[in-house]
């Protein structure tokens, strides 16, 4: 399920975004690696629509990041001051929460919020892991209001400071509901997308609003929601029947696809996915993928090998970090096509 832990030794943590090192979002590193060739090549993101072939069909994830960090106060804690993070994950109703409290809580207990609000913690959504619980919320106004009020990006302990959230947006976020950005197509810019139009290469959305990853802890990824719309399953279907190539920008796009996928092409669907991609998952939808480098627990990996087998995968990551290239949501990316 997961990747040996030498695959990611020598890369590099991005502690902070591109733009705070000297650097435009559209030039951080690309390796670039040919299944066919089983090769590896070192580009620039900017590059990209000069890699892709015309004809080529990119699809991107549209959904946008909250500020999905709030603090709390525990009941039992609350005499002596003492707070915890609790991280905003996957929305089932608008009381109703998937949720990570970032320090120990209890079946029952309620969490006071900033501005009044409260949070009831239900249960763990895992018992046998309970790192990601049900809640519901008492906070008189809609979740995504209230975060724009008291939340914050959340922010894992490898970045050295608070970054602004239009700092986590991507190009092509359209629809709020993420708690953690859709971070492979970060370094997108107007640039490239102008180069990719003037090649050929054309750009459908899905939908898939992403859940806590919790880099500490390597597991399954949690359900979450999705949209695959009509046109973007024609588009896809289309290039398919015409062998042109799908290019997923993401792994929540991977998921998105594959869960819309049958034997007879593309589903407009909506809904939850549980899917679980690895090397055992005969892709139906994609071709070709761009994506961000990951740690060696990461289960990100496990769906990289679909796409990639252990050896090539090794290899690339051995390529990147003997350039010491950058991993986590600020880091560099890695094209497989």
């Amino acid at each position: 399920m997961t990747a040996a832990p030498a695959l990611s030794r020598g890369l590099v943590e991005a502690t902070e975004p591109p733009e705070w090192r000297g650097i435009a979002r559209d030039a951080v590193r690309m390796l670039v690696t040919d299944r066919a060739t089983r090769s590896h090549s070192h580009k620039h993101f900017c590059d990209l629509p000069s890699l892709l072939r015309s004809g080529d069909l990119l699809v991107v994830n549209d959904s946008a990041t909250l500020p999905a960090a709030l603090v709390c106060h525990p009941e039992r804690s609350r005499s002596v001051g003492n707070s915890i993070p609790l991280h905003i994950s996957t929305k089932i109703d608008e009381r109703l929460w998937m949720v990570e409290p970032r320090g120990p809580v209890t079946s029952g207990e309620k969490l006071t919020l900033s501005g009044g609000g409260t949070a009831t913690m239900l249960s763990p959504i895992d018992p046998w892991r309970p790192r990601v619980w049900y809640a519901t919320f008492e906070m008189g106004e809609p979740m995504y209001a209230y975060l724009a009020k008291h939340g914050a990006p959340i922010r894992y302990a490898y970045l050295t400071r608070t970054f602004p959230l239009q700092t986590y947006q991507t190009i092509f976020a359209r629809t709020e509901g993420s708690s953690e950005m859709p971070s492979a197509a970060r370094p997108f810019t107007e640039r490239v997308v102008a180069g990719l139009c003037d090649n050929g290469i054309a750009i459908a959305t899905i939908t898939l609003h992403c859940g806590v990853a919790s880099f500490e802890h390597p597991e399954r990824p949690g359900s979450e929601r999705f949209i695959v719309p009509a046109e973007t399953a024609a588009r896809v279907n289309a290039a398919r029947r015409e062998g042109r190539r799908v290019v997923a920008v993401g792994t929540t796009v991977v998921r998105a696809l594959e869960s819309a996928a049958s034997e007879d092409g593309i589903i407009a669907s909506q809904g939850w996915t549980d899917l679980f991609i690895n090397e055992t998952h005969q892709l139906k939808s994609i071709d070709a993928l761009i994506s961000g480098f990951h740690e060696a627990t990461a289960t990100h990996l496990a769906m990289l090998r679909a796409f990639a087998d252990a050896p090539l995968l090794d290899e690339a990551y051995a390529e990147a970090a003997d350039r010491s290239y950058y991993y986590h949501e600020f880091g560099d990316i890695h094209l497989i096509q």
